[in-house]
């Protein structure tokens, strides 16, 4: 069953989030993650949640996508993203 991978991104510094995008990529793609919604335009429908920028990424199933999340290689580059951004981030399963 598939999971996805759902962040809220504000940007501090976009050279350095940058960075972060180009080493997340080939990782996200080696545990099989597509990215569904990296940024772009949105609308709040409901609800007073003010999110910054919306990234999707699906993986094959849950166990992967935290495989990914809380793994080793993950780790430094989170770490790249936790300085130069602040956010939230939750893992849902699909059907």
């Amino acid at each position: 069953m598939s999971a996805y991978l759902i962040l809220d991104v504000d940007i501090h510094d976009p050279e350095k989030y940058k960075t972060y995008m180009e080493q997340a990529g080939p990782l996200v793609e080696k545990y099989g993650g597509k990215y569904h919604v990296r940024g772009g335009p949105f609308e709040i429908m409901d609800g007073d949640w003010k999110p910054t920028r919306l990234v999707v990424i699906e993986y094959p199933d849950m166990e992967t996508a935290k495989a990914m999340y809380d793994g080793d290689e993950y780790a430094p580059i989170k770490a790249i993203r936790h300085s130069c951004s602040t956010g939230h981030t939750v893992i849902v399963e699909g059907k």
